[in-house]
Parts: structure tokens; C-alpha cells; sequence
């Protein structure tokens, strides 16, 4: 393909994909195929030979989009919200075509150094105190991961690696594996399962904290299990607080456990560089979204999706079958049927069978429950009206089955 053949093709890749989005109402927003659907229609090696961009993308609609669970559809209510937009498609499109790499200042100054100033604007719409920021003298400042669970990762290895050096300061007979014997790292028992696997990567304990009856971490259960470890002769060194928990949005309370945390917090340098040497220019993307949405508008995207949740709770309130599970602060609803574990996994599953909104579970406690987020760019009342309706109908029809 050469530049020619790629400024064709690059316009009609722009038209498919808003086109894509112009019909993704239409689309089943859960596919129907089924594990290893898609191994026997494709060819066991790579061509030898090349092939056209037409046979290419026809392959695509034919082999790739039955398969696809459509993030972006306003019928999709499952796992949390995605992170697309037009103005971070396009910083995708110049992201892959400049196409630096930075593992230094030097390799590509404007891809370093814009990260930095984004976190920086993001500090500062989250109100963050100024120790957070690297402002102009780069003292504090942050750096973009992958995925939450690296950034926990990461974090987790920086106070790791923090409190060895501390311990051993202080008593240099100290081998580090004497020290990793003894660190406990902690968390909520709502904790995503990508806390426990940064520790198994880590090398440290790591136990959790018991909630309360929100769901959130309390100071005091913290206090708790702090004394009785040090008690023992372990060495607390993190604690993972969330904000927003996978299962339900629960918040731990932050305000009790922060002064508690002050002494085990060290995110040193090391937080700052990360497990890739070699970087994307992702940072473009926050930079396009945040001027093309500006803050009044993301905040409008947010207070959007908190609404229609709370329209979703305010239905299940109305149906006497229906509980909700947990407080609803963002744009997540826990609710249930009030039967059996068993009567609920079964309306799950026939929602999803359904193929026109898709759900997924959690557990709290010992009930099992159905998670409403509110995912979708494009969401509005009328979808949510849509999901309540066909929720209903399909639990009346399970209750007169049994």
C-alpha cells in the first residue's frame, strides 16, 4: 500500500467507522457465536502472497463483527463505561501515524513532555493537592498506565521496593528476602481481583480488609488489622483504597483511612517511569478530549450518566419484585429479584440469550447481582426505558415458570 492507496483507503476507513457508529443501534449488542467460532474460517498460516484491502475488510464484517460485544451500543450496560470518542479516534489515528516511541526525553521531547502537563490537567480537575503535580519544577507529576491493573502493579512494587530500602537502613543485618518475608500489603475485601494478582506478581501477602455495611473500608477496620500485624512482626507497606469498586461504586472512606496510610505511602521515583521502557503518544488523546470536550463538558458527560442511573433506580424501586443491592452514586445500579441465587442467575442468563442489552453479574456478600452500568457515549432515557421493559417482561416470564 502506498501513500496514495492510503489516503483512499484512510477516508473510507473514516466512513466505515461512522457508519459503524450510525447503525450500531441495529446491531445485537452480545454476539451469537460460540468459544472457537472463528479458528475454521480463517486459514491455518499468513498468505504468502498480498492480498487486497477490499478482501481484507469484507473478511472483517464477515468474520471479526459477528463476534464483537459492542462496547460503544447504547444497549450495552455491562462491565463500565468505555473510553471512546471522535476527537480520541482521531488522536488515535495521528498517534499510530507519527508512530514515536518514548523511552527518553530525547527520543521524542513532545511525547514526554505532554504527558506530563496532561496528568497535570488531570490533577487539577480532580482538585488534587499541589504535591500531586509536577508542575514546572517536576516534583510530583504522574504517568500513564495501560490498565488499572498495572498502575496497581506498579505502584504496589514502587512502596515494595520503598520499605526495603527503609527497613534495611535501619538494620542493615537485614537480607531482602528477610524484609519480603514480613511485608503485608492490604485491601478491601470489594477489592478488584487485580489487586491480589499484583501481589502474587509482587511477592508480598496480601490480605484484605474487611467493609462495612456500604461496601467501603472504614479507619477503623484498617486501624485493626495494622495493629494486629505489627503486633505479629509483619511490616505493613500499602493499601490499596478504591474508589468506585468493580462489584457495587463503593468508595472507601478516604478521609478516615488517609491520615492512617501517611506513613506507609512512598511513591517514589520509580511510580513515575513505569513497566514499559517504551511508550506510546497516548497522551494526545487526553489532549484532543480535553479541548474538544473542555471540563464543563466532560462534567456534563458524567452528570448524564449519574441521571439516567438513577432514572434505572428509581424503576426497580417502583417493582415490588425488584431490591437494590447498594447506594447508587455514579452510573452503576446493583439490583436483584428478592428470590433465590438460582431465580436470578436465571433471568441473567436469559437477558443475555436475549441479545438485545447486555448485563454481567457480581457477588455481594452472599447475593448474587445483576449490574446495570451505564457505559454508552450515545445512552439516553429511552434506552434505559427500553432495558427496564425488557427486564421486566423477561422476569415475568421467569416467575411464571416457576
Amino acid at each position: 500500500m502506498d501513500i496514495t492507496e492510503f489516503q483512499k483507503r484512510g477516508k473510507e476507513m473514516v466512513d466505515y467507522i461512522a457508519d459503524y457508529f450510525k447503525q450500531l443501534e441495529k446491531r445485537p449488542v452480545y454476539p451469537d457465536v460460540e468459544p472457537g467460532y472463528l479458528r475454521p474460517l480463517i486459514p491455518d498460516s499468513a498468505p504468502q502472497e498480498p492480498e487486497n484491502f477490499e478482501d481484507v475488510l469484507k473478511d472483517f464484517e464477515r468474520i471479526i463483527m459477528p463476534g464483537v460485544t459492542h462496547w460503544h451500543s447504547p444497549y450495552f450496560f455491562a462491565y463500565f463505561p468505555t473510553v471512546g470518542s471522535f476527537p480520541a479516534l482521531l488522536a488515535d489515528i495521528l498517534s499510530g501515524g507519527i508512530g514515536c516511541l518514548s523511552f527518553s526525553w530525547a527520543a521524542s521531547p513532545a511525547c514526554t513532555e505532554l504527558e506530563t502537563v496532561m496528568l497535570d490537567w488531570l490533577g487539577k480537575m480532580l482538585n488534587l493537592p499541589e504535591e500531586f503535580l509536577a508542575g514546572r519544577d517536576g516534583e510530583g507529576g504522574g504517568v500513564i498506565q495501560g490498565s488499572a491493573s498495572e498502575a496497581t502493579l506498579v505502584t504496589l512494587l514502587a512502596a515494595r521496593t520503598k520499605m526495603i530500602r527503609r527497613v534495611q537502613s535501619e538494620n542493615p543485618e537485614l537480607t531482602e528476602a528477610d524484609v519480603m518475608s514480613r511485608l503485608v500489603a492490604y485491601a478491601s475485601d470489594q477489592a478488584h481481583s487485580s489487586v491480589e494478582k499484583a501481589g502474587s506478581i509482587g511477592g508480598v501477602k496480601i490480605k484484605t480488609i474487611p467493609s462495612n455495611d456500604k461496601f467501603a473500608v472504614c479507619g477503623s477496620a484498617l486501624k485493626k488489622v495494622l495493629h494486629e500485624d505489627r503486633a505479629a512482626g509483619l511490616i505493613p507497606f500499602f493499601f490499596c483504597a478504591t474508589l468506585g469498586t468493580t462489584p457495587c461504586c463503593s468508595f472507601d472512606r478516604l478521609l478516615e483511612l488517609g491520615p492512617i496510610c501517611k506513613s506507609l505511602s512512598y511513591y517514589h521515583k520509580i511510580f513515575r517511569y513505569g513497566i514499559p521502557l517504551t511508550r506510546r503518544f497516548r497522551s494526545l488523546k487526553m489532549w484532543f478530549v480535553f479541548r474538544m470536550y473542555g471540563i464543563k463538558g466532560l462534567q456534563e458527560h458524567i452528570r448524564k450518566h449519574v441521571k439516567l442511573s438513577h432514572e434505572f433506580e428509581n424503576l426497580v424501586h417502583q417493582d415490588e419484585r425488584f431490591e437494590i443491592c447498594a447506594e447508587v452514586t455514579l452510573g452503576l445500579v446493583c439490583f436483584r429479584l428478592k428470590a433465590s441465587n438460582q431465580l436470578n442467575e436465571a433471568l441473567l442468563k436469559s437477558i443475555n440469550e436475549a441479545r438485545k442489552i447486555h448485563l454481567v453479574p457480581c457477588h455481594l456478600r452472599e447475593k448474587f447481582v445483576l449490574r446495570f452500568a451505564i457505559c454508552s457515549r450515545t445512552v439516553e432515557s429511552v434506552h434505559v426505558q427500553f432495558a427496564w421493559k425488557h427486564i421486566s417482561k423477561l422476569a415475568t416470564d421467569l416467575l411464571k415458570e416457576c
